[in-house]
């Protein structure tokens, strides 16, 4: 069975990889998509503001400060809504 993942997951995911600055190439072998499905989230993170774009000798993507933010909240909440063994 192939679980799919969810939007925020997957924006998680391109935050955390754009950390230190990212080329679209790395963003889609390490975050598991395609070069035709990444870019509509790059063009949302960009619009909101939490990715931003280099360009140089290769165009880089590098989460920004409110997309650093963004990425805790999303820990915070994964967290408290993590499944947790039953209580007896």
């Amino acid at each position: 069975m192939v679980l799919k993942r969810d939007k925020l997951s997957i924006i998680s995911e391109i935050l955390q990889k754009c950390i230190g600055g990212a080329t679209k190439t790395a963003i889609v072998y390490q975050v598991n998509l395609n070069f035709k499905t990444v870019n509509p989230y790059l063009d949302l993170l960009i619009a909101r503001g939490l990715l931003e774009v280099s360009q140089g000798s290769t165009v880089t993507y590098t989460t920004t400060e409110k997309g650093i933010k963004l990425l805790e909240d999303l820990k915070r909440v994964h967290d408290v809504l993590k499944e947790t063994p039953e209580q007896d």
